[in-house]
């Protein structure tokens, strides 16, 4: 294995963790009204407090300012580091936080009395009572037992409530929790001489049908521990621990034969997946694969490996023999080898890609094993020839997407007409409406592809309550009028809860379409953005869904074949569906040339989306338009004419 594998392998590893780390103070704490909280020392009580909960709000005290990402959930909080807090300080402020804002996920940054960064999570609210989980940054430890919070692949990060969320034989899992060992500091451990079962204080133990296993340990810190479950253990419902001088209450966890997860780029679960070539050069935008060349994926829990150790790095490594399908931009493609990388608990997967796949920069990529545990669902950027890609429904190309990802903010306005009919009720309603959102966000937010689709692929996301990881700052653009074919103009209402997005309702379109014109007249202060123009037309003939009952009940496991007709020549169609179950929810998106008329959602995207009750919409895009505006990077416009169901999923 080359060196660059070697890197690329272990930054993997470590993408929780970036960077040195400093000293920390990790705890979780229940304040009841009017507790006031010294986030430099963990104590309770007015002295040095950084933050008072009053019991309808959260107010900062003496010099401390802070700022609310959202109800971002714990995989946010998690990937929150001493590194990346600073990048938020210019948007702190003394405001208060209400309660209304402070629900169970809610995640927000302080600067504390001392100057530390500091990260909390909104772990519970009962009455008038919060419990809030910390870790401040540049202070002493303070001693705790350790307490589990969460338990995923290290690379899907697949949460509970899905049938591909279970830890498989083998693989590569991270404990999330606080008080988990005695370091602050992440340090891979060698796997040349092997794995340590208690490292930095910490051990694990797992118990499956009364058969106790100790993992291996990648890395032991305080509030993550990465570790491979050994290929002996047992599958059903189990239990585990942490052991960090006291032992923690036992977390329940489900061991399941296979459950992949593939490696991405930016650590998150979803975008753009680390692949490489036989030489070990990354795929990216601006090197994107080729068809019928070989690649080869990363991740693990491909299932149990007898033949190679759990523990010590191996040269001579084995194949799994789990059975495993694997599809490219919805494409079936050849597998040549699926089995250990050497590495413990990591595998890879060599695969070629499809000839007849549909190049793009985000061409999904889902693996499925034994018949119905899907993967992760990742993007790999293709093209005819390598080389820069090319999404030709978004207008864009693989340059732009990796100058703007390599930039720490990025600025954007989009500007939207739609008009959806809907029956969800059991009643057919068609409504017209325009809408525009002007955003910041961190350029990695371009380059991930997470959530974005090419022509002829599916994405599919699982996410539980609370646990969203988008964030963005809105931009101010004063006031924008949208002016209808042959009607007056129509002023776009500001959303007051949701900064720099604006919303209109307008009169049905008419089957013969038309054009319609935005006009900015630019805001003014922070986050400014100057005057604009920019135009949405739709075409003649509008579209129409075919087939539209058959998307009342779906049996996820046949799929779900789309018919339409019309649209504009040239155009994209949009597939769309989700469920929920529970605090499980899921949601996929296809994309097709109307040309087609016709597409067949897969049935192993459906298998993301839990059995429940939720709907199915499809959309006529028309092409993307840009404009350009002082105070933003990229501005683009479309129109989408949609209908939406209610679905049951079986």
């Amino acid at each position: 294995m080359t060196q660059f594998l070697r890197q690329t392998f272990f930054a993997a590893l470590a993408c929780v963790f970036p960077g040195a780390a400093w000293a920390q103070l990790t705890n979780t704490v229940s304040l009841t009204a009017n507790t006031a909280l010294n986030l430099d020392t963990g104590a309770t009580g007015t002295t040095g407090a950084s933050i008072l909960w009053t019991g309808s709000q959260i107010s900062f005290q003496g010099s401390a300012k802070g700022y609310s990402l959202g109800p971002e959930g714990s995989a946010t909080y998690a990937a929150l580091t001493q590194s990346t807090l600073p990048t938020f300080a210019s948007l702190e402020t003394t405001a208060a936080i209400p309660a209304a804002t402070l629900v169970v996920g809610e995640v927000f940054i302080v600067t504390t009395v001392g100057g530390n960064p500091a990260k909390l999570l909104v772990a519970g609210v009962s009455g008038t009572t919060i419990t809030l989980t910390y870790t401040t940054y540049g202070v002493a430890a303070a001693p705790a037992g350790p307490t589990i919070t969460g338990v995923t692949n290290n690379y899907s990060y697949t949460p509970a409530g899905f049938a591909n969320s279970g830890i498989s034989p083998g693989s590569l899992f991270v404990i999330f929790g606080t008080g988990l060992s005695t370091s602050t500091t992440a340090v891979l451990q060698n796997t040349l001489v092997g794995l340590p079962a208690t490292l930095n204080g910490a051990s694990v133990s797992v118990t499956v049908g009364g058969i106790t296993v100790h993992p291996g340990l990648y890395y032991a810190v305080a509030s993550a521990i990465a570790a491979v479950l050994p290929s002996s253990t047992p599958t059903g419902s189990g239990t585990m621990t942490v052991t960090n001088g006291t032992t923690s209450a036992a977390f329940s966890i489900q061991v399941v034969a296979s459950a992949m997860g593939f490696d991405t780029y930016y650590g998150t679960g979803n975008g753009l997946l680390v692949v490489t070539d036989p030489s070990g050069n990354l795929i990216t935008y601006t090197n994107s694969a080729k068809p019928g060349n070989t690649y080869t994926l990363w991740g693990s829990g491909l299932g149990a490996d007898t033949a190679d150790s759990d523990t010590v790095f191996t040269g001579t490594p084995h194949a799994v023999s789990t059975p495993f399908a694997l599809y490219v931009g919805n494409q079936l493609a050849t597998v040549s080898y699926k089995g250990s990388s050497g590495y413990p608990g990591v595998d890879i997967i060599n695969f070629v890609m499809p000839n007849n796949v549909t190049p793009g920069c985000d061409v999904s990529v889902i693996g499925i094993s034994n018949s119905d545990i899907i993967t992760n669902a990742g993007v790999v950027p293709v093209g005819t020839n390598g080389g820069i890609c090319v999404d030709s429904e978004f207008g864009i190309n693989g340059s732009q997407v990796q100058t703007q990802s390599g930039q720490n903010t990025v600025s954007s306005g989009a500007l939207f007409v739609t008009q959806s009919t809907s029956n969800l009720t059991g009643t057919s309603q068609t409504a017209a409406q325009a809408a525009a959102i002007f955003t910041q966000n961190t350029g990695s937010s371009y380059g991930s592809g997470s959530g974005l689709a090419s022509v002829g692929s599916c994405t599919v996301s699982e996410s539980v309550t609370g646990s969203t990881t988008s964030t963005s700052t809105g931009l101010n653009v004063g006031t924008i009028t949208v002016t209808q074919p042959g009607g007056s103009p129509v002023t776009l209402m500001a959303i007051p809860q949701e900064p720099g997005d604006y919303f209109g309702q307008l009169a049905t379109i008419s089957p013969t379409g038309g054009t319609f014109t935005f006009t900015g007249s630019g805001g003014t202060g922070a986050n400014a953005v100057g005057p604009f123009t920019a135009s949405v037309t739709f075409p003649n003939p509008l579209l129409v869904w075919t087939n539209e009952p058959a998307a009342a009940t779906v049996t996820r496991a046949n799929g779900l074949t789309v018919n339409w007709t019309g649209g504009a020549s040239g155009s994209y169609v949009v597939i769309t569906g989700s469920s929920s179950s529970g605090n499980a929810s899921g949601f996929y998106t296809c994309i097709a040339p109307v040309a087609a008329g016709t597409f067949a959602v897969p049935y192993y995207v459906l298998l993301g989306l839990p059995a429940g009750s939720g709907s199915t919409a499809v959309s006529n895009n028309t092409a993307y338009g840009t404009f350009a505006a002082s105070g933003i990077n990229l501005g683009f416009s479309y129109g989408g004419l949609g209908f939406n169901v209610s679905t049951t999923y079986n």
